[in-house]
């Protein structure tokens, strides 16, 4: 075991020289997504880092100086050159990497089981891998973002199976606030980082760490819990803001306006009461996906025994805008005499967001489930996925519009804002668009002989 820091013990300054000096060192559990970033820069600004992780690939690509991680600017660029400094290595033994290091950064995922519960298993043998290697004046933080009361009430018991007890050891919850594809330039500086402790000297410390690596500041709550809930918060308006947008846009249809010329309208301040309230209604589109903001809502309603109606009704919107895609799908299609079964359907788009390879909770996925269902030939095509990638989602590859019948628009990727849609109508056998995120422009395609279908439009 190599020599300790004790790091609680330390002020703010010799915290801050100690880490750019290359005597701290930070282990961080979980090199995915966010994980592999923040130990990157951690090394880049100058502390020894190890890194923690259950996949003996990623271990190895790591320690070899190559990234697992695709599509984040600057991280290869980043890992490489620390890696043969010595600053940064790979692990899969997280119990010797607890016994080396003075902080314990854990970003490993927390997601949902079968019945909408979260699935708190790794982040707890996380944990357990620390505690048998807690050293009195260490600081463990949590990144990884979890239900309310998690860290003091399942992270510091476990903690405390090391033998320490309350004051020898620190806790605090620091919210990951990024997002893919700007994981480096989040980190670093696009939002101040939440920080909150079990105590005042757990608060302080990690205060002093983020503040070496963030140039926009740290803000400090009252405890671990309080940070939590500003995480949890944030995802959940959102989730909330949507699913408004999402209701005001069937509505808008159903009344005969088109949503994207009265939004911007609304969240236009027209006067100082306005302004001081701000309408901000974001895009109604075909569904919210990825690990963050469909996932969130459930740690409060799933944990807490407050009353929640309004989040999960929420939820229960958004989740059903695929099957509105699909409503509209059959509708478009039915409006040039073809039923869905047996027709020739192509869903541009298997991200859950434009420019970013990730498709967990895509509303692709129900899209093409509710298709095959109803008897769709059923295609896809996404730029960032390979054709088996594609082809393990149940849907057949294609990059063609040769005989397609209908074009189903579910992520804003840029290659297809592209497109040019005059040479497109030519290739296809019918023309109908659906288009879940408002990327054409619903006359123009109309014009060109298609028949459009948007979410909200006439």
């Amino acid at each position: 075991m190599s020599d300790k820091m004790k790091i609680l013990r330390l002020e703010k300054n010799a915290i801050a020289n100690a880490l750019t000096g290359g005597k701290v060192t930070i282990a961080v559990y979980g090199l995915g997504k966010m994980g592999l970033p923040l130990a990157a820069v951690f090394a880049q600004k100058g502390a020894k880092v190890i890194g923690v992780d259950i996949d003996q690939k990623v271990v190895a690509e790591v320690n070899k100086g190559e990234c697992p991680i695709l599509g984040e600017p600057g991280l290869p660029e980043m890992l490489k050159p620390n890696v043969e400094r010595g600053r940064l290595s790979a692990t899969m033994d997280g119990v010797a990497a607890a016994k080396e290091s003075d902080v314990m950064v854990i970003l490993v995922p927390c997601l949902l089981n079968g019945d909408k519960s979260p699935d708190l298993t790794a982040i707890s043998a996380a944990s357990s891998s620390i505690s048998q290697g807690l050293s009195k004046g260490d600081l463990v933080i949590l990144e990884t973002t979890v239900p309310p009361c998690t860290t003091k009430n399942m992270l510091l018991p476990i903690l405390k199976q090391s033998g320490l007890k309350d004051g020898e050891f620190g806790l605090a919850f620091c919210p990951e606030r990024t997002s893919s594809s700007r994981a480096i330039r989040d980190i670093t500086g696009s939002y101040m980082k939440v920080v909150g402790g079990i105590d005042q000297k757990s608060t302080a410390t990690a205060e002093a760490i983020y503040s070496v690596i963030n140039k926009k500041g740290v803000i400090t709550v009252s405890d671990t819990t309080a940070a939590e809930a500003i995480k949890l918060f944030e995802g959940i308006y959102r989730d909330v803001n949507i699913a408004l947008s999402n209701e005001l846009a069937l509505i808008s249809r159903e009344i005969g306006v088109s949503p994207m010329e009265i939004f911007p309208v609304v969240n236009e301040p027209f006067d100082e009461v306005h302004q001081r309230y701000h309408i901000n209604l974001l895009q109604p589109g075909a569904g919210v996906g990825g690990h963050c903001i469909p996932v969130y809502p459930y740690f409060v309603t799933k944990t807490t025994q407050t009353d929640t109606s309004l989040i999960k009704v929420a939820r229960k919107i958004n989740d059903f805008m695929p099957y509105h895609m699909v409503n509209l799908i059959i509708e478009g299609l039915n409006d040039i005499g073809k039923d869905v079964k047996g027709s020739n359907v192509l869903i541009l788009g298997l991200a859950f967001r434009g420019g970013v390879k990730e498709a967990r909770n895509s509303p692709a996925i129900p899209i093409i489930q509710r298709l095959k269902e109803l008897r769709a030939n059923v295609f896809l095509y996404d730029p960032l996925f390979s054709k088996e990638e594609i082809e393990s989602f149940g849907a057949a590859y294609s990059g063609s519009f040769d005989n397609m019948d209908c074009l189903v628009i579910v992520t804003d990727h840029n290659e297809f804002k592209e497109y040019d849609w005059q040479r497109i109508s030519g290739n296809m056998r019918n023309k109908v668009i659906v288009d879940g995120r408002q990327i054409v422009e619903p006359e123009k395609a109309r014009k060109l002989g298609f028949v459009y279908k948007g979410i909200g439009c006439l």
